[in-house]
């Protein structure tokens, strides 16, 4: 629930400026991904954080789980300060040097000069996440994200089109109402924790930079930062190659199929996620006999509720399509590659918790090394499709196909083997 209320930011922005225009369409995505890419060093260290908090809420220290929140949160501010000068000035200087558009090329940097701000606050908010997901107290997400879609909404009605007394900014101010909802979530977070949540029983009374405690997360979540930061980056060589051989029309498409990927896989991303707790909180228990069972459960739920998905998407997706454009031919566009995406979910809805359980053993190291050798195929198979072949835009959307087969294989014989046992973190 938490993940469906974050994610009607994304499908609220890409629906106004399906409004506003093709080219603000196309480069959301494009400077999207690119925040993304950034983010996921932060998401990628929670994440190592979250596996941890896990295995300590599993053994019942509970006291240690405050220190991993607090020296998380301390780190993660250097490099998101660091990263907004480097990118406002890399949004002026190179960036449009990698697009083709050069109207592209302008919406881009001026959505990243303004969204680049919101790291900060994003960088928090993972280590809040982390730690309600690793102490399994997750409704609390539900209403933090129900908090931040309300103020982006009002934010973007008003900036975007200029409404509610507030200037008209168009694709700077979906970037700067995105910035306002972070900093809501922060104060949430904030003022909730305060609240509902025991200092002493959790350790939040020391508040020091602990380098040992930082160590100790790094050695589980720098593999998982690596990987994060290389599927973001080939991701982004995807809508790269669109924009670069399809131009404006097939990166309008992309953007629209990639906002639904995003909310059909709510489903699924959520189980994938809560696996890895599972899976930590499981083995810190000293309960390793249960892990098969877990995990094929849970793959069987993740499956069912795809399919519930793909279902209904294939009876109206026109309708759905709708949404985000009013134009005939952009929607009926759209349509061939939302049936290729759709029908790659399957095979999502298995490979994301089976691949989130490999993460969640603590065996991180194993996790990059399957990312990486999946991305080479991956990359490969994108280069053959878009570049040598020119195939379509919806050719080009079975490269998710190819990416989940490889890696749902990879992550199913490392699980069985065992090979996991013993891991230490």
């Amino acid at each position: 629930m938490s993940l469906l209320a974050q994610n009607v930011i994304q499908v609220i922005d890409t629906a106004f400026l399906g409004r506003v225009g093709e080219v603000e369409l196309g480069a959301s995505a494009l400077a999207g991904i690119l925040y993304i890419a950034l983010y996921t060093l932060g998401f990628g260290f929670s994440m190592g954080s979250q596996i941890l908090i896990g295995r300590r809420n599993g053994e019942g220290n509970f006291n240690q789980i405050g220190d991993i929140v607090m020296q998380g949160s301390i780190f993660l501010l250097i490099p998101a300060l660091l990263f907004i000068p480097l990118l406002r000035y890399g949004a002026g200087a190179w960036l449009p040097s990698l697009f083709e558009s050069t109207e592209v090329a302008g919406a881009v940097t001026e959505y990243l000069e303004w969204r680049v701000f919101g790291l900060v606050f994003a960088f928090i908010n993972v280590m809040f996440r982390a730690f309600y997901i690793g102490i399994a107290r997750t409704k609390v997400l539900t209403i933090n994200a129900v908090v931040m879609a309300l103020v982006n909404v009002v934010f973007d009605y008003g900036l975007i089109f200029g409404n509610l007394g507030m200037p008209e900014m168009g694709i700077g101010g979906a970037a700067i109402a995105s910035v306002i909802a972070e900093f809501a979530s922060t104060l949430f977070f904030f003022f909730y924790t305060r609240k509902t949540v025991d200092p002493e029983k959790y350790g939040f009374t020391k508040i020091r930079f602990q380098w040992s405690v930082i160590k100790r997360v790094l050695d589980v979540s720098i593999f998982m930062m690596v990987q994060y930061l290389f599927s973001i980056g080939t991701w982004m060589l995807f809508f790269l190659f669109i924009e670069n051989y399809m131009g404006e029309r097939s990166l309008a498409v992309t953007n629209i199929v990639r906002s639904f990927y995003t909310i059909f896989t709510i489903p699924s991303h959520a189980i994938g996620s809560t696996t890895g707790t599972m899976v930590s909180n499981t083995i810190g228990a000293g309960k390793d006999d249960e892990m098969a069972g877990l995990i094929r459960r849970l793959s069987l739920i993740s499956l069912g509720v795809m399919g519930v998905v793909v279902l209904i998407v294939s009876i109206f997706p026109r309708a759905m399509i709708h949404i985000y454009t009013d134009d005939p031919s952009l929607i009926q566009d759209t349509v061939l590659p939302l049936y290729v995406l759709i029908s790659s979910l399957p095979l999502y809805s298995v490979g994301t918790v089976l691949f989130s359980a490999v993460s969640g053993t603590g065996n991180t190291r194993t996790a990059l090394r399957f990312e990486i050798f999946t991305l080479l195929f991956y990359v490969s198979y994108m280069w053959l499709i878009i570049i040598h072949l020119r195939a379509s835009v919806a050719a080009a959307w079975t490269t998710e196909h190819v990416y989940w087969l490889f890696l749902t294989v990879l992550s199913y014989f490392y699980l069985r083997s065992g090979r996991w046992k013993d891991r230490k973190i």
